[in-house]
Formats: structure tokens, C-alpha cells, sequence
């Protein structure tokens, strides 16, 4: 997942990579589409040229976000909201 070695996020985050926030879904998804082109444009990745791998690795890595994102951040705001609100499954 997106635990890489502090000095490597550093070094992102200096490059501008992970700025400016984006204020919208629209920037959020415009935001994501760059990095992911720049990612796939790069001769210098050392990954070669794009192929069916590359695409592929893109894919995989924004499910994997996706699911960190729900594990980390979303299933404790649902299992918040369930304790404040009622659940709806009868258990």
C-alpha cells in the first residue's frame, strides 16, 4: 500500500506531486489522471514502455487505494454512524 519510506514521500512531496489539493471530485479525479499519465508517459520509470503490464499495475494500484481507503477511513465513519444512529440489520 502507500507505506514507502519517508524519504521517498518527502522527496514527492517537494516535486509538488501531492499539491495543490484539489478542491472538488472534478480536481480530485483530474489530480489522479495526471499522475497516473505521468506515471505511464515516463521513459525514465525504468518500467519500460507502456503495455498491457503497465495498465494493469495502474488498475491494481487504484483498487488497492480504494480498499485502503474504505478500510482505514470509512468502515470506522459507517461503524460510527451505526452506533450513533441504529444499525439497520436486524443481529
Amino acid at each position: 500500500m502507500p507505506y514507502i519510506e519517508q524519504e521517498r514521500r518527502y522527496k514527492l512531496e517537494e516535486d509538488g506531486a501531492l499539491s495543490p489539493r484539489p478542491d472538488t471530485p472534478g480536481e480530485l479525479n483530474y489530480c489522479l489522471t495526471v499522475l497516473i499519465r505521468n506515471y505511464l508517459d515516463d521513459p525514465d520509470s525504468g518500467n519500460g514502455p507502456v503495455n498491457y503490464e503497465k495498465y494493469n499495475a495502474v488498475i491494481g494500484a487504484l483498487e488497492c487505494c480504494k480498499l485502503e481507503l474504505y478500510r482505514r477511513m470509512i468502515a470506522p465513519y459507517e461503524d460510527d454512524a451505526m452506533q450513533r444512529h441504529g444499525d439497520v440489520y436486524d443481529t
